[in-house]
Parts: structure tokens; sequence; C-alpha cells
């Protein structure tokens, strides 16, 4: 199958990849696609073949300033594997993406205080570094795992999927032991995909045993990594890249197409929230024309509005004396016991941790679990 640049995926790719950007959205800096120029250049693989299709030149990729999205990267990979390049070249490229080169979120990511706060973090933050997975992590025993949910499979090739898997799977491995120190090894690595002949080489670069067609795609670690202290950890550091991050992720869905000016509308109405229907009106829009074209965005109405008011709650809480209640009212909740029960679900703590600037990176789950339970 060959990929386009547009987005013809169904209901259920859209909703697996909510709260991320739309493949077309022009949002990230162009390191991920100049590894990957740097890396296939030894196979004789030109510039030039990777960006096709891609509507970048070289020059670009090399400007930090240069926005690319998701999608380019897809068909950068795509572009690459026809060309000739081998799975020994996505973990070669997993191994030079460091988180060095990932901007605030990566050194964030550095500066965590704990492993259990890099993991956290990693994930609520994710839609930051260029994603090509939607990453989720738990605890099993004695064993901490990341998980690898593929969302874009539908746009790519089967020797795509398997390629940017193998990548990602090096990638985590990478930055864990750039955070955790290169003593840091999984213990095993499961892949959703048929053992093939490249098995022995999967073992090699990930330092662990492999076992193929599995339900999940994960990367299993001691449960004691979560525990420990990274090398450059520092909680001020991280909490000031951490609003910065936020800041980010803020610009990120402003800018974003239709649902950035859903997003805008309902950030700038507090304690009002209208409807659906009101904000399709504002926007020119009927209901339906609404719900389908934030649908074509991998949004929704209500998630977009779930989103206002965590940010907008957090905010009331950490920068403002107003009571429980008053915070409640402001972003639209009936009273105060529904604003607690959101905070927990948005952050994994309570409102007097929020309140202390305690709240942490704590993903959940859409069966409402957190991921670090």
């Amino acid at each position: 199958m060959t990929m386009g640049m547009k987005d013809e995926s169904g209901p259920t790719s859209r909703s697996a990849r909510a709260g991320f950007p739309s493949l077309n959205q022009r949002s990230f800096a162009p390191f991920k696609i100049a590894t990957v120029i740097d890396t296939v250049a030894s196979r004789g693989i030109a510039p030039e073949t990777v960006l096709e299709r891609t509507g970048l030149t070289p020059a670009e990729v090399r400007d930090p300033h240069t926005l690319t999205s998701i999608g380019q990267y897809l068909i950068a990979c795509e572009n690459i594997v026809a060309a000739g390049a081998q799975f020994a070249d996505a973990f070669a490229i997993g191994s030079r993406l460091h988180l060095s080169a990932y901007g605030m979120y990566g050194y964030a990511l550095m500066c965590s205080p704990t492993m259990r706060d890099f993991f956290d973090f990693a994930v609520r933050y994710q839609p930051l570094a260029t994603p090509t997975v939607r990453l989720e992590w738990r605890t099993e025993g004695d064993v901490a795992i990341w998980q690898f949910r593929e969302i874009y499979r539908d746009v790519m090739s089967s020797d795509v999927r398997t390629f940017l898997m193998r990548q990602q799977m090096k990638m985590t491995f990478t930055h864990i032991r750039d955070t955790a120190g290169a003593d840091n090894l999984p213990v095993c690595a499961l892949f959703a995909l048929p053992k093939d002949a490249h098995a022995a080489g999967d073992a090699l670069a990930l330092s662990c045993p492999c076992r193929y067609e599995q339900s999940a795609n994960e990367l299993h670690y001691p449960v004691g990594i979560l525990e420990q202290t990274p090398e450059l950890g520092n909680r001020l550091t991280r909490t000031m890249l951490e609003e910065t991050c936020e800041r980010l992720i803020g610009q990120s869905r402003l800018s974003s197409g239709l649902s950035g000016e859903v997003y805008q509308l309902l950030l700038n109405a507090p304690s009002e929230f209208p409807s659906m229907t009101a904000v399709a009106a504002q926007l020119g829009l009927q209901e339906r024309t609404l719900r389908r074209r934030l649908a074509a965005e991998d949004s929704s109405y209500g998630a977009i509005a779930d989103d206002v008011r965590r940010k907008l709650a957090i905010e009331y809480l950490q920068t403002t004396r107003m009571s429980v209640d008053d915070v409640a009212w402001k972003v639209g909740f009936s009273d105060s016991a529904n604003l607690r029960r959101a905070i927990r679900r948005w952050t994994g703590r309570t409102i007097n941790e929020v309140r202390a600037g305690k709240w942490g990176m704590t993903t959940v789950e859409p069966n409402g679990r957190s991921a670090a339970d």
C-alpha cells in the first residue's frame, strides 16, 4: 500500500489518534527526517530520494525553523524502505535519536527527578515528538511495561509498519539509556509481528529476548527502574521545562485547523462552555458538519471541551486563590465533587497536590485507569 499525504483513515483510527496532531499538521522540527537522511546515506540513498513526495528540500530539512508533519515523516520512511533500507537501519535510526534531539521535551525528560516521572512525562507530552505510535505504560508484577499502540497502520505498508516498530523499540531503548544509564536494559521485547529472518538482529539490538506474534508491541523493564534517580534529574529545572512543554502543547492545539478554532472559542468562554450547536453556529457550520470535520482531524467537541477544562482548572488552582467551588464553576462543573473527580482523572492527583504544584505527569488511559497504577 502506498501512503499519500491525505489522511483517509476510518473512525476507529481517528479515535485512536485523539489528542495527537493530524497527519498533515506541520508542527515539528525536522530533526527526525534529518536523522533518517544521515543514517541511510551510507547505503547510497540520496537525500532527494528520502524526501520524494514530502514537499521538503534538503536545505529545509537542515533548517531548525522548518516545520514538518507526521505524514511527511511516514512518507520519508516509506521512501527509504522502497529504496532498500533494511531493518538494521531502523535500529540505527533509533540509536541516533537521542533525547537531546527532541528540544524542550527531550531535556525535560532527562531532568526527570525519578524514572517514574520520566515514564509519565514521556506519555503525557508525546504529541511534541513527531509520534508514529501512541505510548502507554503500566506495571505488572516485577516489570514496568512500555506499550506501543499502532495508530497509523492504515496508511502504511506492512514493511513500513514493521520498520517503524523496530525503530520505536530502539528509540525507547536509547532514551532509557540516555536518562538512567547504560546498565538499564530491558528484560524482554514483545512484537505483534510474525517472526522473520531478522529476529536474531532484534535480540542483539535490544539486548534482550524477543517474542513474536504477540497481542501487543511492548518493551519490558525491571520494575525497580521506576524508583531510580536519573543522573541529570533536577525537579526545579524539570518544572520549568514542563511549563514550556505545556505552552507548546497549547500552541499546537490552537494552530490545528478547525480543532484549534473550537479550542480558542471555548478557551475564551470560561464558565459558559457553549453547546456544540452554539459553537457550530459561531463558525457558520451545521452541527453535523462540525462533528464530521473535527473527526477528520482526529478530534471531537467533547475531547476539546474536556481538554480546555483541564487546562483552565489546573491554571486556576495553581495561579489563583479561588476556592475549589469557584474553580468548579469557572470551568463549567456543577459542583466541587465533579471537579475533584475530573482532576483525579486528568492528573492522577488530588486537588491539594495540584494546587501545591505536585501533580506530576500521570497519564490516564481510555478506561480511566492511571498509567502509573
